[in-house]
């Protein structure tokens, strides 16, 4: 399933919302424990975990982009600055095990955005599969597929 889209005033608020069969704290430690963020996002590490600490992102040619962390709440909410844009992480107990909202504001959206929306799709896939003990593979050709459909959902906006 999709994120979902708005527009809402000068920003587009995407969402996805994913039930897990896991532990609010197991999911949380794909999300900051330096360990398990590589299995996933292997650009970000953690370097101070708290509001106002900093996440730092490897631009791969040997630079590092700050990452500010905005909102922390442990176990429950992780939101951080993603360029001129926001993220969000929202974790919310459930009898089965949790679920999982990430939001990203985007005050700008340019032809990478799609890009981008399907990559953070790919990742919350690549996070289930992990937590359930299991690999994607071919997470290039899952995120072919779904950044297609998000270029026709960004242009149906």
């Amino acid at each position: 399933m999709l994120a979902v889209v708005q527009q809402v005033g000068n920003e587009t608020i995407v969402k996805f919302e994913r039930k897990l069969k896991h532990s609010v704290e197991k999911v949380w430690s794909y999300l900051t424990d330096n360990d398990k963020l590589p299995q996933w996002f292997p650009e970000l590490r953690v370097e101070d975990l708290r509001q106002g600490g900093k996440i730092t992102f490897d631009l791969g040619d040997g630079t590092y982009e700050d990452i500010e962390i905005l909102d922390y709440k442990e176990f429950a909410v992780l939101e951080y600055t993603w360029g001129e844009d926001r993220v969000r992480f929202e974790l919310y107990p459930d009898p089965e095990g949790c679920r999982l909202v990430l939001i990203e504001r985007i005050t700008n959206v340019t032809d990478h955005t799609p890009k981008d929306i399907a990559g953070w799709d790919v990742c919350l896939d690549v996070i289930e599969a992990l937590l359930g003990g299991k690999t994607i593979e071919a997470r290039k050709d899952v995120w072919k597929v779904k950044y297609e459909q998000y270029v026709q959902l960004f242009s149906d906006l």
